[in-house]
């Protein structure tokens, strides 16, 4: 509750620098890093390589052990001296380097993923969908721990090979580059292709229409539902209590939010106590204000410590979460509604919004970010990319989810041949 991810990050290529970038000086079968500027000399196909992985959107970085410096061999000058001109020369976007040895027991010298961790943190990077390639043991130890798709050189040195293997096993820098830029081509075709079946938000069904909230009550992907008086009144319902009670016994066994219609604190918490006592799922809904702009929070405070569930709603504004958070800290399981399309109504992006919303109920562990008044399908994605924990929304929305996926070129001729059936039905003619 209240820990979902961020939306994606960017995809990156590590690239090892010696005996990949640059080739390995090669003494009785085991590599070393040139000593110098003179020494260097650059992978024919890196630059190239580099360019091919930068032009699909990826960030180019080497990371890479310099122990030399630890161990007096060689120079911080010379190492940085070697670095600047290896990155220059293959065009990368940056370079990390570690000057440790094995006896400083840092976290940054490969296999450790340090470089890479940082990396990730600094460049906000998705260490998931990203690569590394080297040609030492060392380097796919280090993506792995980190989480990245690993490609081993492999050049027969005299010395351990990865274990257990890497994720793909080449011979030169041209077929590592080759086999990233097919899989990066083939993630974004799924990645374009949007899947209802992969979403991680629960989908909540908003509504007031008997018929219609038993029929998707009827749907598994239907995890719980909400409802409030300006629903019921479109409906036709007349009496609150017999249709909620109702409706609480049709669905036994999912989320159910009651809202309080009160605009007096002390009859809202009455009426708090009495809907909280019609079922075990049901969740109160208490809205952030009253009418006279009288804060909420104390009520609020007091139902979440003697234990009643709340859905906390009409939020609009970052400080509102946090105070809500504050506030049921601790107490029972709350639901916090941001009316994420009511803030798009205004011309604002609710997305960075609900991000940072994502964010502040991390304060409290028993609240779950809820994605409110959305205005069609795409917003649906949007929570599930920004970790919003739930959505709701009306039926109208939630049955558009049979087209997740369709073939737009299917679907463009569908729209064509429906504005021709519908001219020939009008009789048109000019």
């Amino acid at each position: 509750m209240g820990v979902g991810p961020l939306s994606r990050g960017r995809r990156a290529v590590f690239f090892d620098r010696d005996g990949v970038l640059n080739r390995a000086v090669v003494r009785d079968g085991r590599p070393y890093p040139p000593s110098s500027v003179d020494e260097l000399e650059i992978e024919a196909t890196a630059a190239r390589g580099v360019d091919r992985v930068r032009a699909l959107g990826c960030l180019a970085i080497a990371v890479t052990n310099q122990p030399d410096v630890a161990r007096g061999t060689q120079t911080r000058a010379e190492a940085d001296a070697l670095n600047r001109q290896v990155a220059a020369a293959v065009g990368l976007d940056a370079l990390a380097a570690c000057y440790h040895d094995n006896a400083d027991d840092c976290a940054c010298r490969k296999p450790r993923p340090g470089l890479l961790v940082d990396a990730a943190a600094r460049w906000h990077i998705d260490l998931g969908r990203s690569f590394i390639v080297g040609d030492r043991w060392r380097d796919v130890d280090a993506g792995r721990r980190a989480g990245c798709r690993t490609v081993f050189i492999d050049y027969s040195y005299r010395e351990a090979r990865p274990d257990p293997p890497a994720d793909l096993t080449v011979h030169s820098l041209e077929e590592a580059v080759t086999w990233i830029v097919d899989q990066i081509s083939r993630d974004t075709r799924a990645e374009a292709t949007p899947s209802a079946d992969a979403l991680r938000i629960k989908l909540f069904a908003d509504g007031a229409d008997r018929a219609g909230m038993l029929e998707m009550y009827g749907n598994p992907r239907i995890k719980g539902f909400t409802t409030n008086p300006t629903l019921m009144r479109k409906a036709g319902i007349a009496d609150y209590e017999a249709f909620s009670r109702d409706i609480v016994l049709a669905i036994p066994d999912r989320p159910l939010s009651l809202e309080v219609f009160s605009d007096e604190f002390d009859e809202m918490e009455r009426q708090a106590a009495s809907i909280a006592s019609w079922g075990e799922h049901v969740y109160v809904k208490i809205p952030i204000t009253n009418t006279r702009a009288e804060s909420s929070l104390p009520l609020i405070e007091r139902l979440s410590k003697s234990g009643v569930k709340l859905n906390v709603t009409a939020l609009m504004t970052l400080a509102q979460v946090r105070d809500v958070c504050l506030a049921v800290k601790g107490g029972a399981a709350t639901v916090v509604s941001v009316f994420a399309g009511r803030v798009a109504d205004t011309g604002r992006d609710p997305v960075p919004m609900m991000a940072a919303a994502r964010e502040l109920t991390g304060l409290a562990p028993n609240t779950e970010l809820l994605w409110a008044s959305p205005r069609e399908l795409l917003n649906i994605f949007q929570a599930d990319a920004v970790g919003c924990d739930i959505i709701t929304a009306t039926n109208d929305i939630l049955k558009k989810l049979e087209l997740v996926g369709k073939d737009l070129d299917q679907f463009s001729l569908e729209t064509v041949q429906m504005f021709r059936d519908d001219a020939v039905r009008a009789g048109f003619s000019l």
